[in-house]
């Protein structure tokens, strides 16, 4: 049998870079008030996730001025969006039943 949890990714093993992915998946974007006020985390947690997303190169940061005011929000990259899915495919695999084509591998 095939190393079953070899395909999670670790970048998205804590919940709220899993909640920044899964919001950023299903928006085109999101600022950084949002992902805070969504997910309930705080400032830091919010920043350090986010910049650990960023090191991956699965979320791309763009700031801006609002109303003299700064924003910064966070968009999916293309790099992040597949890396995300495989993920998301790798947990559903985990928590499938095995075939029999599975068992002879």
């Amino acid at each position: 049998m095939k190393n079953m949890i070899g395909n999670i990714n670790k970048a998205f093993d804590h919940r709220v870079r899993l909640g920044i992915m899964s919001v950023l998946m299903v928006n085109d974007y999101a600022d950084f008030k949002t992902l805070k006020e969504f997910l309930g985390a705080t400032d830091g947690n919010i920043a350090s996730h986010t910049k650990a997303l960023e090191k991956e190169e699965y979320i791309a940061v763009e700031k801006s001025f609002i109303d003299r005011r700064p924003n910064t929000r966070y968009l999916a990259t293309e790099k992040g969006k597949k890396a995300f899915r495989d993920h998301l495919d790798a947990l559903e695999k985990l928590l499938s039943p095995p075939t029999d084509l599975d068992r002879k591998k």
